[in-house]
């Protein structure tokens, strides 16, 4: 690897970046070697403004372009310390779809599907907590408190401790799992195989073979039960504050989507037509 690259992976190891995040800025530092086809310290400004302006052309979506100029900012700013060599670029603006999100109905035939005990108690925690995958399958059996009903996610993202939901129905749930399975510790999920949690990929195709199996015509990903966690506890009308501190975002921003997508008060909100004088 080139020894800029690997520089740049101890920094953001050592920053604290989430293992992806780290993952696709690297993955970025590498295209632009690859590109410019000379080690990263040798690439002058006009080769990253090639590389940049190549990348548009070829149609890289609007999120990748976002990740990858985050990258050189981080590689050439952090990392290099030449922060005149990315004074040009400017973060695109990312499109910010509707979260999807699942109905009660249909997480409740998803969980219902899925075959695997611990991939069902794995989606439960997910979609019960409002957990990311990668700190779902991380939890060790020391995290969950059932006395208090909290569960620690102790590496969250940026790697930022917190204390997530444990309600009386998830507790009971991750009881009967650990009854039948009794997989080895300190991990939760693992397996008795191998004594490691699954990998996300395993996850991800275990929800997308229940989905199919369900009828559920959505793609269901562990993140689309997290957007259901926090747009069905915005449907019954918990705070976004609140949601904000179980979801473990730094942004309040971030978390207001999801009333972007709430039923409940779709429904419940008047249109202005509605409020004219009826016509006889």
């Amino acid at each position: 690897m080139d020894r800029s690259i690997e520089e740049m992976a101890r920094d953001l190891a050592s920053s604290g970046y989430a293992k992806a995040t780290q993952d696709k800025y690297i993955a970025a530092a590498e295209r632009l070697a690859e590109f410019c086809r000379k080690p990263i310290a040798a690439v002058s400004r006009e080769d990253l403004r090639a590389f940049v302006e190549a990348r548009v052309r070829v149609g890289a979506s609007a999120s990748t372009l976002h990740q990858e100029a985050c990258g050189m900012l981080f590689l050439f700013r952090r990392t290099l310390g030449r922060p005149e060599m990315v004074s040009f670029i400017r973060l695109p603006r990312r499109h910010s779809p509707l979260p999807a999100v699942l109905s009660l109905d249909e997480v409740n035939g998803l969980l219902r599907t899925i075959r695997e005990p611990r991939y069902q108690a794995i989606a439960m925690v997910m979609y019960g907590a409002g957990l990311r995958i990668s700190e779902a399958i991380a939890l060790e059996v020391r995290d969950i408190d059932g006395r208090r009903g909290v569960i620690q996610v102790r590496h969250g993202k940026g790697n930022k401790a917190r204390e997530a939901k444990l309600s009386p129905a998830l507790y009971e749930w991750l009881r009967q799992y650990w009854a039948g399975e009794r997989p080895p510790q300190p991990y939760v999920f693992a397996s008795r195989k191998t004594g490691k949690p699954p990998t996300p990929a395993t996850v991800r195709s275990a929800l997308a073979l229940a989905a199919k199996d369900a009828w559920i015509k959505k793609r269901v990903t562990p993140h689309v039960l997290r957007h259901s966690f926090a747009t069905h506890l915005l449907d019954e009308g918990t705070d976004l504050h609140v949601v904000r501190e179980l979801l473990g975002h730094s942004l309040i921003q971030t978390t207001a989507r999801y009333a972007r997508v709430t039923q409940k008060r779709i429904r419940e909100t008047p249109s202005p037509l509605d409020l004219l004088p009826q016509r006889r």
